[in-house]
């Protein structure tokens, strides 16, 4: 990857348009400082017009073009879409879906993972793209796939089920321990052969839909399952890219919290990680800064890409509106505030036809360069070409960790008995919120990351416990940290299977407390908790999910207002190594989003982590670090004018101006502050 400047630019699908046009757009590209392409992505068929045919003349165009141009060019595999001779003459590589049907040629994410014959010529597609253009001047990665696991997610047919036994008895090794670990006797579920095993899906485990399982073991394994057998797919094709480039980087892009698959389990595999950001409404400002750290984290903090935003609107939804003027830049930059070295887009030119044809564009049907769209990509290219390499390759410098846990958002959303209404990302996100609007700087990793360098980790709905995560945690406390979880935590084993303990199950001495009793209301239904820490209190309604808590040890900081439980904990704080140890907090109820603040301001302000902006609302506090010289990124999302109180000196980046600590800077609606600071002292909650 380059290290001279953020890249921009995005996908370009030239292969669409007659010659003539592309001298249009590289025009177009050099007045909004567009320095990279991605190319390729959806060509399969016309690179390979049948099984025994290649033919890259057309893309050999396009490459010299983007080399000539002197582009940066992001190289498909274009194997993100099956070619229609492929599905005719193989129809065994069609995905059967959840429903169990075989889908016949249409639309993309049409591959059935598990298909020798897919699986081959992707491959082979993957290794011929890469001996031809490997070493071409500006390449600065390969793209493979794209966006994987779309739709429902997988493919259930009789090819996944031969893969899903294979996959079993390489984790289990024996029918026995399967069993135990699928507690088989219940429902007289017990399989005497490797045989009887077909996939969870509607006609055989579910009811209602994938939420609704019979068994949460066996359509947790099928999960992980489905997981690597698309991750498989992945290393088909970046094996046969190193067999001729060994050291061009090789990613995939995600779509951020994204429930089928574990980017966890892919981490290891990408050189970098990339995503694909189309918010879900307008106003997500802070579920897009979780989903970027969501993306920082799988690399352990390494720099991510932005590989697809849209500069206007999406396609795909009922309701598309237009972002408004300033979101643009806003959005870009604040990817690049939580550590993105690449903000790029889809597309750079509409297609003339087909689903995405009023899709967001660089450049609109009429190709024009004086619409508000382009200006506004314009300017963000002039920005960013002049920031150059300042913060590229730069690291956000965390004392606070979140928890993000795919197994545990799986057996939560599947586990019946509770409340369906609550949901895992819902919860991890009011944690977000809270720590985001309180200025704090988060790493969200796996279970499985390195804790000793945070003072505060948060577990929300952590519900499954692998390895040692629970000694983990209580090791944070033992250094004098903080550890907060809420409701459903500590409750299932890796195999999801309920502890035979009271619960929180083995994080119980953590937290000093014991579940006894688990209630459930309508959405709607709130029940008040008092939370009272010495002459500070706010009642907050609770909603969703009432654990009945026993404290062991723990001290009550909050307390339900209605109910048989009326006056019982719903809020404690447990020190288990006494007065001079850590913190461990439980908050046993669906706490508003006030409630939520209020406890998480108390566990940041404990470490001295809130920020400066913490109480103007929408005003976002994000650093980066390079070099020991820190990069504070000040982004307005509110809805109206703000000021705030300067919390550094410095040069704004991109403006030129010097900020004084303690002047007065006025925010408008989108606008952002890219603060050089002057010294390396801390910031409020942030180490040298």
């Amino acid at each position: 990857m380059t290290d001279s400047k953020i890249l921009y630019g995005g996908d370009y699908n030239p292969e669409q348009w007659p010659r003539a046009v592309w001298e249009d757009d590289y025009a177009a590209f050099d007045k909004a400082s567009i320095d990279t392409v991605t190319l390729n992505v959806f060509s399969w068929a016309t690179l390979q017009p049948d099984e025994d045919t290649y033919d890259f003349a057309r893309l050999d165009e396009i490459v010299a073009r983007a080399v000539e141009g002197g582009r940066g060019i992001v190289l498909a595999t274009s194997t993100g879409a099956l070619p229609p001779w492929l599905a005719h003459r193989h129809p065994e590589v069609e995905r059967t879906d959840f429903q169990g049907r075989r889908h016949v040629f249409g639309q993309r994410h049409n591959a059935c993972p598990s298909s020798p014959v897919y699986r081959r010529l992707s491959a082979e597609l993957a290794g011929r793209i890469a001996e031809r253009y490997a070493g071409t001047p500006g390449l600065v990665a390969w793209h493979v796939g794209n966006e994987y696991g779309g739709f429902d997610g997988g493919c259930w047919c009789d090819l996944c089920a031969a893969g899903f036994r294979d996959w079993l008895r390489a984790r289990y090794g024996t029918l026995e321990r399967l069993n135990e670990a699928w507690n088989a006797t219940f429902w007289s579920h017990t399989f005497s052969d490797w045989a009887q095993i077909v996939p969870p899906n509607m006609l055989s485990e579910h009811w209602r839909g994938p939420d609704h399982t019979a068994f949460q073991g066996i359509t947790l394994d099928y999960r992980r399952f489905m997981s690597d057998a698309m991750l498989a797919n992945y290393r088909d094709e970046k094996a046969r890219i190193r067999e001729h480039d060994a050291t061009t980087p090789v990613t995939t892009n995600f779509m951020g919290m994204f429930r089928p698959i574990d980017y966890h389990r892919w981490a290891a595999d990408l050189d970098f990680a990339s995503w694909d950001n189309y918010p879900p409404g307008p106003r997500e400002h802070a579920r897009m800064a979780l989903a970027h750290d969501v993306m920082r984290g799988l690399k352990d903090g390494a720099p991510f890409w932005v590989m697809e935003q849209t500069p206007t609107i999406t396609a795909s939804r009922d309701v598309n509106p237009v972002k408004r003027p300033g979101v643009l830049r806003l959005w870009s930059w604040q990817a690049v505030a939580h550590g993105a070295d690449a903000v790029l887009y889809f597309q750079m030119r509409q297609s003339k036809g087909a689903s995405e044809k009023y899709h967001g564009a660089v450049l609109d049907h009429a190709g024009r360069t004086d619409t508000r769209a382009f200006r506004e990509v314009a300017a963000l290219g002039g920005e960013l070409a002049g920031l150059g390499d300042a913060v590229v390759g730069a690291r956000t410098p965390a004392r606070v960790a979140l928890l993000f846990d795919w197994d545990s958002w799986w057996v939560a959303e599947m586990t019946d008995g509770f409340n369906r209404h609550a949901r895992y990302v819902d919860t991890v996100l009011a944690y977000y919120r809270a720590l985001w609007q309180a200025g704090a700087q988060v790493d969200v990793v796996p279970t499985t990351a390195d804790l000793s360098r945070y003072d505060v980790v948060l577990a929300p709905m952590l519900h499954v416990l692998k390895g040692d995560v629970a000694e983990r945690l209580a090791a944070v406390t033992e250094r004098g940290g903080s550890v907060l979880a809420s409701f459903w935590s500590g409750r299932a084993d890796e195999d999801a299977n309920a502890y035979l303990m009271d619960a929180p199950g083995p994080l119980a001495p953590l937290f000093g407390v014991r579940v006894e009793e688990t209630d459930s209301a309508e959405p709607g239904v709130a029940n008040p908790v008092t939370l009272t820490d010495g002459a500070d209190e706010v009642v907050s309604a609770a909603r969703l999910v009432f654990e009945v808590l026993v404290p062991e040890g723990a001290d009550v900081v909050g307390t339900y207002g209605t109910e048989f439980y009326a006056g019982t904990p719903a809020v404690t704080r447990h020190r288990p190594g006494g007065a001079d140890g850590g913190e461990a907090w439980y908050v046993a109820t669906g706490l508003d989003d006030a409630g939520v603040g209020w406890v998480v301001r108390r566990v940041l302000d404990r470490h001295g982590l809130v920020g400066p902006y913490a109480d103007v609302p929408d005003v976002e506090l994000a650093v980066r670090s390079k070099d020991g010289v820190r990069f504070a990124f000040v982004l307005s999302h509110a809805t109206g004018p703000v000021e705030v109180v300067a919390h550094a000196s410095g040069v704004d980046l991109l403006t030129g101006r010097a900020v004084r600590q303690g002047e007065t800077l006025r925010l408008d609606p989108t606008d952002v502050v890219l603060l050089r600071e002057d010294t390396r002292e801390d910031s409020p909650g942030e180490p040298a």
